[in-house]
């Protein structure tokens, strides 16, 4: 009798039945290798036909193929005929390879699978992924994943991670009628390797710890090149306020973000003094039902402060809101991402690891391109700032750090989002962000939730009004 080795931590994928059976974590985890142990046992006692995918294949050696032939080869099995570019079994059954994003369209022909398994589903488009899942339609079918997760923001991770976060990240399983996913890392693999070892204590020296964390814990890794936000600098700010004993207090503004791109989802943030309490999604509507759905939430928590983005067509959003928020001692400002920096001739402070001689100081004008850059500038400094407050143990006032709760439901998704935003560099030298076409078309997710979590930012003097009021007549 055959006899396959898997990590303990897979056996529920061997002894239970689930739709979906997903596998996720860093390098050196063992999870190619059981899958494929699991899916040539299926296909050698079933009978089963597998379709083994990855979104990126331009040739048979770039897919499962040759790991799963060296399965069959090192235990024997009886029965395989291994071709140029399929596997059968003489039984029936056998395997398939196909690559996703040249040819997603020829799966819906794929019929008779009982078991679909994706290798680096982190790569996956939201537009296989739509087209994938419904093709495996057989009885007791099932849709096997293993993956190392790239971004929070990912399809397969929003599909497969992020809405069960909180009992992964507690327990590294979740169990539904549904789905089976197991987080799984080198340290539940028996056999991992002592050259791996070697190397993995190495990076542990040298990487920085997050990089670490993505490549051999399966941790997110929501950074791009030129992001102006580290993803430890995030980090260390959830519950800073819990952690550092401060408490959110002053004024409470929300920031909405209309998102006037196609079907971009609409946004809130809501902070009050230097603990951002809430940030919130809605994805249907127009804009007009998403000002409406923004200014009931100012309504019902009480703001101080109600803010959006009035550059384009949030200018024409000014009358809705004043009308919806009439009556209400809420202070209304349209924040202007174009408009000239806050305070032009004022110096510009860094953070304190950033400090500079006097001869050295430049005004907020030398340094900004535009408001934009120097709000989002400004949510940088504050996250940096509490980082060097929660990790190095430096004192800094809690008026110059940002605490973001973990109460908040979107809270992956907005690290994605604040980690993601890239500088643009130009050639005056002046501090410039990428705006969101820009980060369209390097395939970066429009940042909604981060810039409404920038826009909250605005500290100018409440005064209860029942008129809207321009924002530069604040300063």
């Amino acid at each position: 009798m055959l006899k396959f080795q898997i990590p303990a931590k897979l056996l529920p994928f061997h002894e239970r039945k689930k739709r979906f059976k997903i596998a996720y974590g860093g390098r050196g985890g063992a999870k190619s290798v059981g899958f494929a142990n699991m899916m040539t046992m299926r296909a050698q006692v079933e009978h089963a036909l597998v379709g083994c995918f990855r979104e990126f294949q331009n040739s048979i050696d770039d897919s499962v193929y040759a790991l799963i032939k060296e399965t069959i080869y090192a235990h024997a099995v009886p029965g395989f005929h291994i071709g140029k570019a399929v596997i059968n079994h003489v039984d029936g059954g056998g395997f398939r390879f196909r690559g996703l994003a040249r040819s997603i369209d020829a799966v819906k022909s794929m019929h008779g699978m009982k078991y679909f398994w994706l290798e680096e589903g982190q790569f996956i488009s939201a537009e296989s992924l739509k087209i994938l899942t419904p093709t495996l339609r057989e009885e007791d079918s099932e849709f096997w994943v293993s993956a190392n997760p790239m971004s929070s923001a990912d399809p397969f991770s929003q599909r497969f991670i992020t809405p069960f976060q909180q009992e992964l990240d507690t327990n590294g399983y979740y169990e539904d009628d549904l789905h089976i996913i197991i987080k799984i890392n080198y340290r539940d693999n028996p056999w991992f390797p002592k050259t791996l070892e070697l190397e993995r204590q190495h990076d542990y020296e040298t990487l920085p710890r997050a990089l670490y964390d993505h490549i051999w814990e399966g941790a997110f890794n929501d950074s791009v090149e030129n992001s102006i936000i580290k993803t430890e600098w995030f980090d260390a700010a959830v519950d800073a306020h819990k952690k550092l004993g401060f408490k959110p207090r002053g004024a409470v503004v929300v920031a909405h973000d209309p998102s006037d791109l196609g079907t971009d989802d609409k946004s809130l943030v809501r902070r009050q003094g230097s603990v951002i309490l809430d940030a919130r999604l809605r994805q249907f509507g127009d804009v007009n039902d998403g000002v409406d759905w923004a200014t009931d939430y100012a309504s019902e928590k009480q703001a101080d402060l109600f803010t959006w983005d009035s550059d384009g067509m949030g200018l024409g959003l000014k009358r809705q809101i004043n009308g919806n928020l009439q009556g209400k001692k809420i202070s209304i400002v349209g924040f202007r991402g174009s408009a000239s920096p806050q305070d032009p001739l004022s110096y510009y402070k860094p953070v304190q690891s950033e400090s500079v001689e006097d001869g050295q100081k430049r005004t907020n004008r030398d340094v900004f391109k535009n408001r934009r850059a120097q709000f989002y500038w400004r949510l940088r400094d504050r996250l940096h700032n509490t980082y060097l407050a929660v990790e190095k143990n430096q004192y800094i006032d809690p008026e110059d750090l940002l605490s973001i709760s973990s109460d908040i439901n979107v809270l992956p998704l907005l690290r994605s989002e604040i980690c993601r935003v890239p500088r643009k560099f130009v050639g005056s030298g002046l501090i410039q962000i990428m705006s969101k076409v820009e980060m369209k078309k390097l395939k970066i997710q429009s940042p909604n939730l981060s810039d409404a979590t920038m826009m909250s930012l605005v500290t100018p003097k409440i005064v209860p009004s029942q008129e809207p009021i321009d924002f530069d007549s604040f300063f």
